[in-house]
């Protein structure tokens, strides 16, 4: 009788030895990838003395990035150099970009035992399974073009379906002289910023595209209003000591909803701006992802903007056309863009299509997913409309002439009091009726967005609208 608590007892940690041990075995396979790709982890480095690194791809199939074996060494090779620098990455001295997180599946293999056998006879590595990205060749070397020596980043997706078709970030690198510069890129005195993805990571004031914002907040606050409004533009406004001015002091006159937004007026969007609830542009800011992270897997910064109880007048002024405090990265703000342009849905971003073997065989795919719903259906039209108008009777007109309609939202934004200089932004999508890709342009210290970024954002939607011809024919 006195054995019984004995072996009850035995039994249970016996149970719960053999639950522990499932849980570690689930824990480790759910988290493989995190895992192996932990910098502590060996086993990347008898999986590389294993393996030749797998082949980096664009959507058509063009390699982006390889091993070169030769002479007892491996290389790796950009073949596009810094065109793709920030998106592909670096695979030495740490990684970025692709290279980072699809890691553990280029450092992996998935041919068959046969072609194992084959190789270890020819005394070579197993080769690693490729990735496929959804990167656009054409698009991606477009905008690297178009930015040409200006800081700043251009971002292009898909708002159907969040595939992230071109990023450029600059300054940028030579990945294939990563080793050889190493020292430089990361010396002391911190100047050197080339390897911060400003599409991601980059946090700008937003300027006039945050008006997109602000329009969102009136028509849900006011939506009986928004055809009645009026001003009248002096190039000024004020309450009390607090003032703004419009970009360079100009006069609009009466304006209307419509044409306040489209001819980027700061004085009548800082009169709308002082009269927004602010508990409730708090909580439009929040549903739009200011402050909170983005649903993305490439290392990104938290967009920030205020607005509460304690928000002065002043504040509002400088909120409601995307100033003082406010920061945005492009990659956000292209967000924003595709969910207007997608009735109002936001498609998670992603970069990579699927992992492939040697021989073709698809190991992993990966599919459009929805973020989230940022605005009801019919804001977003209502957010289009307006952003139509910006092309066709606004800042936007550069787009007015081009073969395919468009729309979008431009941005001047003052980064400093101690100067008048600006940053030049654009936002937008084409075809206007039918939105297939969204542009988001940043250009540090620039100047007007009308003047700088629209024709940067057109020289990508020309190169898209080049390549859907192509295919239709």
């Amino acid at each position: 009788m006195k054995r019984a608590p004995i072996i009850a007892t035995a039994a249970f940690f016996s149970v719960l030895f053999v639950a522990m041990l499932v849980y570690i075995c689930y824990y480790a396979y759910t988290n493989r990838v995190a895992l192996t790709d932990n910098s502590y982890n060996g086993r990347q480095q008898l999986l590389l003395a294993q393996n030749s690194r797998g082949e980096i791809r664009a959507a058509d199939g063009t390699v982006l990035a390889y091993t070169s074996n030769g002479q007892d060494k491996e290389t790796r090779v950009y073949p596009f150099g810094r065109t793709f620098a920030h998106i592909v990455g670096y695979a030495s001295h740490g990684r970025m970009g692709v290279e980072s997180l699809s890691n553990y599946y280029l450092i992996h293999t998935s041919v068959d035992l046969h072609d194992k056998l084959e190789a270890e006879l020819e005394g070579e590595k197993y080769p690693g399974d490729s990735v496929v990205t959804t990167l656009d060749v054409s698009l991606q070397e477009a905008a690297y073009e178009a930015l040409s020596a200006y800081r700043g980043a251009v971002i292009a997706t898909d708002p159907r379906t969040g595939r992230i078709l071109a990023m450029v970030s600059k300054p940028d690198f030579d990945p294939n002289r990563i080793g050889e510069e190493w020292n430089e890129i990361i010396s002391a005195d911190g100047r050197n910023t080339c390897l911060l993805n400003r599409a991601t990571q980059g946090l700008y004031p937003p300027g006039s595209t945050f008006k997109i914002i602000t329009a969102l907040e009136y028509l849900r606050e006011h939506p009986e209003e928004v055809d009645s409004y009026h001003f009248n533009c002096t190039g000024h406004f004020s309450v009390g000591e607090d003032g703004i001015q419009c970009f360079h002091g100009q006069v609009h006159g009466q304006v209307d909803f419509a044409s306040s937004f489209a001819r980027s007026c700061n004085s009548s969007f800082a009169n709308i701006g002082i009269g927004l609830d602010h508990a409730s542009m708090a909580k439009t800011l929040q549903s739009l992802g200011f402050d909170r992270e983005l649903p993305i897997d490439l290392p990104s910064s938290k967009s920030h903007a205020v607005c509460n109880e304690l928000s002065t007048t002043a504040d509002m002024m400088q909120l409601s056309i995307g100033q003082g405090t406010t920061g945005m990265s492009p990659l956000h703000l292209n967000l924003i863009t595709c969910a207007i342009a997608n009735g109002g849905e936001l498609m998670r971003p992603y970069v990579v299509s699927s992992v492939v073997s040697e021989e073709g065989k698809e190991i992993v795919s990966y599919h459009p997913s929805g973020a989230g719903r940022l605005m009801r259906a019919e804001e977003a039209v209502a957010l289009r409309t307006l952003m139509e108008g910006v092309v066709q009777n606004g800042t936007g007109k550069v787009l007015k002439e081009a073969a395919y309609t468009a729309a979008g939202k431009t941005g001047s934004a003052e980064f400093s009091s101690l100067t008048t200089d600006s940053h030049a932004w654009f936002t937008g999508y084409a075809p206007a009726e039918d939105p297939q890709i969204c542009v988001t342009v940043i250009m540090e210290n620039a100047g007007s967005g009308g003047e700088y970024a629209v024709p940067v954002a057109k020289r990508v939607l020309d190169a898209w609208y080049n390549e859907s011809e192509a295919g239709e024919e």
